[in-house]
């Protein structure tokens, strides 16, 4: 099995890792709060390796099994986030675990890739069929509204993201889709014509749209998203030099070894090094996509492209909201940005791929 062991993925996923780590460096060693994270992300990464290993010598076939059990694990850690959870930012996400906090939706993300994999595997002929495609629908509901509830539209986009992407790869009819599509749209509709829909929907999500639309009306939230685009802009055909970006060691960037990790790496490494980074990102996507290709079964390859899904919608909103082409969301740059828990829990479904791609050929007795 080792001989089908994906190196080049492996050695793009490091790579990237490591990247992530001298940036983080650059955008925290003059912070005297911060000047450590550098190191942590170093362990995160040891630990997110092993992590990678491990899951690769698992078999994801036993996964089937626990599928189910997994959902209902998601269930409760969001239930314990809402009911006793740390708030940060004004958003309750975080469970102290003592000597770390963990965010419950990175790892969750993951175990809702399984479980519906799993759903979708075992009725993969019965899903073309309304009730199970309604049977779906209500899954993923109940998982979003709580996370909705943090409140973090960010993530319940990208969970609603891959559901629906793994549900029409499985194949369902068009008919059925837009039924259902025009069942969930209904419901807003319908609260905003009674008047009662800002009674559901968070401040800053309004503000987050509005400044998006229209920075000028709000320069003070639009101020991080300019200076983005400034250190973008500063960092040309081949940058200022990493440790030397103005913007970045100035201070002018906030929250820039976590969500504006990308503009730190365009301002010091340039045009060249941004594009080289986006390629190493997508090559881990087609890596990915190649995996599921070779699968051998519907839970491996549902498994695999829900992987690659997440990576690619983080990647795609993350250089967005760099860039002002989406709105700010608070989505990490997969295996770049600072956080243990996002590190970790993607480095595993990584190594879940590889579990696959090591089974994809039938083991031969002979």
């Amino acid at each position: 099995m080792l001989r089908h062991f994906d190196k080049p993925l492996f050695i793009a996923v490091i790579i990237l890792c490591g990247i992530g780590i001298a940036m983080t460096y650059s955008a925290t060693i003059t912070t005297i709060d911060l000047a450590d994270y550098w190191q942590r992300q170093l362990l995160f990464t040891l630990l997110g390796a092993i992590a990678l290993v491990t899951a690769a010598l698992f078999d994801y076939r036993h996964l089937e099994l626990l599928a189910q059990p997994s959902y209902f694990v998601l269930l409760a850690s969001l239930a314990a986030v809402y009911l006793f959870g740390e708030v940060k930012g004004g958003a309750r996400r975080w469970l102290d675990l003592g000597p770390t906090d963990v965010q419950p939706t990175e790892f969750g993300k993951f175990l809702l890739i399984v479980f519906f994999a799993w759903y979708l595997s075992r009725f993969q002929e019965r899903i073309r069929s309304l009730p199970y495609l309604l049977g779906a629908a209500v899954l993923v509901l109940v998982p979003l509204g709580l996370v909705y509830v943090q409140p973090d539209l960010g993530m319940t986009v990208t969970l609603a993201f891959i559901s629906g992407t793994l549900i029409l790869i499985n194949g369902v009819r068009l008919l059925h889709v837009l039924l259902v599509a025009f069942a969930v749209t209904a419901v807003p509709v319908w609260l905003a014509i009674q008047g009662t829909l800002q009674n559901y929907v968070q401040d800053y999500m309004v503000e987050r749209i509005a400044i998006f639309l229209d920075p000028a009306s709000n320069p003070d939230a639009a101020f991080n998203v300019q200076q983005a685009l400034i250190s973008i802009g500063n960092g040309g055909w081949i940058g200022m030099g990493w440790g030397e970006g103005s913007q970045n060691q100035l201070h002018f960037l906030r929250v820039r070894h976590t969500d504006f990790i990308f503009s730190v790496i365009a301002e010091e490494l340039g045009y060249l090094g941004a594009v080289l980074i986006m390629g190493l990102l997508f090559f881990v996507i087609w890596r990915l996509i190649r995996i599921a290709d070779l699968a051998q079964d519907q839970f491996g390859r549902l498994i695999t492209l829900g992987v690659a899904a997440l990576i690619f919608f983080q990647t795609f909103v993350n250089v967005g909201m760099n860039l002002a082409i989406m709105p700010v969301t608070g989505m990490t740059l997969p295996f770049l940005s600072y956080g243990g828990s996002s590190l970790v829990s993607m480095m595993v479904a990584v190594g879940l791929a590889q579990s696959v791609v090591m089974r994809h050929r039938k083991m031969d007795f002979s």
